[in-house]
């Protein structure tokens, strides 16, 4: 390269040219950077002296990819860590995409030298370093006392440490890693987040899936409750900061803790659905302190979204947390108390319902109730009935908004069933409460389906056509159902019959209106999907075997009148057609 002027102009072109073959021309140019490890003291003069953010784009996403994909010196490694810890402290104000490949490069030489050398395992002792020139010391009445600085330069050292911390959690948290932004053929703008920008994954050819598993395991053991800690302290520090950036890093990397892989499962990031989250005994004393749970209500609280629903996907995973971890059974239901307390107020207060992430994500954390606790755990915790009837008004307005909460009334349906299912294993006298509000519950889910099929016409969304949303939720509803069988069995069969005689005098008609019929028969196939699948179930609460199949076949029979009709009149001329 016979200039740095030269070499930036080439960077321009390779990020932001309109036109493929000039950045293939010019990725061509640049990929010895990547490449030949010859050009590892070439990047670093780069960041030194280089100008524009592209150039220095291409000098961390080269060196990321030498580092991933070469068997660089141990003194090597450690000169790159020394030198971006120092770059990041000193170098000043920076491009956020910079800054985000900057850190991801410290994260990846740290991890790929964890068991290499004791100084790759200071990183977070170095982040934690830069969080720590945000507080000065003031001397009142003679005691020195702490408070916070937060100018631009201290909130910039303070994001970076967030950053860095953000950033190694995911990358002891990963397994496969994206190919440098440098080859992807990405058009990339200064606006543009390379946190964002990924590109097809590989195998980490410098990592091993089994050595990624015992520096993950390391890393688990030896920092990632100290960056937990570090993540609560931050957000009690940041709480009446109005610089909103902090505060959201600060719940991302808490988040990011709880979210970790702390056995090896190997969770798929982009299914909602986890099982108990498996957290070391270590963390028992902050799990239980009080404080900790508070904070991400506060946060909520406090917040908008993506924030508020950040603190929100805290409290899912906190919910989660394996029953084992407690000291004992008081201190798991001081903890069920806390959670049961935090989202009552929620409901009560309606704050950050109104935006459907929060709602999606606050019916998420209900849910998960069914999967921690037990029915006789719930009902002995004070405040348990307000509780329990403000979770059954939420659901109802919940059924009646189908287009809005549609995929998020299947948590809501997961822990009533749950609820249901566990009453015959209710001991004590405290009252479940649950034969006031089910029936309500079950009626207002068939009422609401009934509601979905008008709308559903009018907007060209018909919820039967989504399969796997119904089977979800008909997975759940039979049990709601068969809970007080009798009373639900009748509420249906008195629902289906005048509809069901409509659709029989149509049948006797020459012509019919096509759009009419299309609603009775829509809510007829309502009515079927439920019925098999209450069919499918044979528990039953309340009820003898005898007094089931009874049911079972008033309902059946209904289904079977409605195929005769089917096959009769107008509508056979039709299913033939």
């Amino acid at each position: 390269m016979e200039s740095l002027a030269q070499l930036e102009a080439l960077c321009e072109r390779l990020y932001n040219s309109q036109d493929s073959a000039e950045r293939a021309h010019a990725e061509n140019a640049l990929k010895c950077f990547s490449v030949n490890t010859d050009y590892i003291s070439q990047c670093q003069y780069i960041l030194d002296n280089a100008s524009t953010p592209y150039s220095l784009m291409l000098a961390s996403s080269s060196l990321l990819k030498q580092v991933t994909d070469h068997s660089l010196s141990l003194q090597l490694r450690l000169d790159i860590r020394n030198y971006l810890i120092n770059y990041l402290a000193t170098r000043g104000p920076l491009p956020q995409f910079v800054n985000a490949s900057l850190i991801q490069l410290l994260c990846r030489v740290t991890k790929f030298g964890w068991f290499d050398d004791d100084k790759f395992r200071e990183v977070v002792k170095e982040a934690t370093d830069f969080l720590s020139q945000l507080l000065i010391l003031e001397v009142l009445d003679g005691k020195a006392i702490r408070s916070f600085s937060f100018d631009e330069a201290s909130k910039e050292h303070y994001e970076i440490g967030l950053k860095i911390l953000n950033q190694l959690v995911s990358e002891m948290n990963q397994i496969l890693e994206g190919l440098s932004l440098f080859f992807c053929g990405t058009n990339f703008t200064p606006s543009s987040s390379y946190a964002h920008v990924t590109c097809p994954p590989k195998p980490n050819s410098g990592l091993p899936s089994t050595n990624h598993r015992r520096v993950a395991c390391s890393f688990r053991d030896q920092s990632l409750f100290q960056i937990f800690q570090i993540s609560l302290t931050s957000l009690s520090q940041l709480k009446n900061d109005v610089t909103s950036r902090l505060q959201e890093l600060a719940l991302s990397l808490s988040l990011k803790c709880l979210s970790f892989d702390f056995v090896g499962t190997s969770i798929d990031e982009s299914s909602e659905e986890f099982g108990t989250i498996q957290i070391p005994s270590s963390w028992r004393p902050v799990l239980e302190d009080p404080s900790t749970l508070q904070i991400f209500f506060d946060y909520y609280a406090i917040t908008t979204s993506p924030r508020s629903k950040e603190a929100l996907e805290c409290l899912v995973r906190l919910a989660s947390v394996r029953r084992s971890l407690f000291t004992n059974d008081a201190a798991r239901s001081k903890f069920l108390a806390h959670l049961m307390t935090g989202t009552k107020e929620i409901l009560q207060t309606g704050r950050g319902l109104a935006d459907h992430d929060n709602y999606h994500e606050y019916c998420r954390l209900l849910g998960r109730f069914r999967v921690n606790y037990q029915l006789s755990e719930l009902v002995n915790v004070e405040g348990y009935s307000d509780w329990i009837q403000l979770v059954a008004e939420f659901t109802l307005k919940s059924l009646q908004s189908w287009q809005w909460a549609s995929s998020s009334v299947y948590y809501l349906l997961g822990l009533w069933s749950r609820l249901v299912t566990s009453v015959p294993y209710l001991k004590g006298e405290a009252p479940s409460l649950l034969d006031e509000f089910v029936p309500k519950i079950t009626e207002g889910f068939i009422t609401s389906r009934f509601n979905s099929v008008q709308d559903g016409f009018t907007d060209d969304e018909d919820p039967l056509d989504n399969v796997e949303l119904l089977q979800d939720q008909l997975d759940c509803f039979p049990y709601l159902c068969r809970f007080q069988y009798q009373s639900s069995s009748f509420y249906i069969i008195n629902t289906m019959e005048p509809i069901l005689q409509s659709y029989t005098e149509r049948a006797r008609l020459q012509t019919a209106d096509n759009n009419e019929l299309a609603v009775i028969e829509a809510k007829l196939s309502w009515i079927v999907h439920i019925i098999a699948a209450i069919l499918k179930i044979k528990q039953s609460t309340g009820c003898s075997v005898e007094s089931q199949e009874v049911l079972d076949a008033e309902l059946s029979a209904r289904v079977l009148q409605l195929i005769n009709v089917t096959d009769s009149g107008l509508h056979s001329q039709v299913y033939q057609q």
